[in-house]
């Protein structure tokens, strides 16, 4: 089971992302701020973390940097989930650590896609009543 760190401020936009991953292959973990986030990165040590770029506390941007300055965090695979998708914004962004970007408004089954080529997945499993 992997392990994601979802930090987005808006409660419904963490609801969809929670919802499309939940399942045997993920345990979701939740941030409403860029602090909380960070700090759960550092404790919980996730396989990959979903981060907003405008959230109260640090920014998404300025929690991948830290993480990405971390030696024990800096190899962990960062989406940005973000409506700033100018050219600029993901330079910045890959600047600080960002592996790739989901920009809003987005589809579930983006999400599902990128979080699986993040994780170095083909596909997740199926759960019992799903075979």
């Amino acid at each position: 089971m992997k392990t994601i760190l979802l930090a987005d401020d808006e409660p419904n936009i963490r609801l969809l992302v929670r919802t499309t991953l939940e399942g045997p292959d993920y345990r979701i973990l939740e941030a409403a701020d860029g602090s909380t986030a960070l700090k759960m990165a550092q404790k919980e040590s996730p396989d990959l973390i979903i981060l907003d770029w405008l959230m109260p506390g640090l920014t998404g941007i300025e929690v991948a940097s830290r993480l990405h300055e971390n030696e024990h965090t800096a190899r962990l695979p960062i989406i940005m989930l973000t409506c700033k998708g100018q050219p600029g914004d993901m330079a910045q962004g890959r600047a600080a650590g960002v592996d790739t970007y989901l920009i809003k408004p987005f589809s579930p089954m983006e999400v599902l896609d990128r979080v699986q080529d993040a994780l170095g997945q083909d596909a997740i499993s199926q759960s019992p009543n799903e075979q």
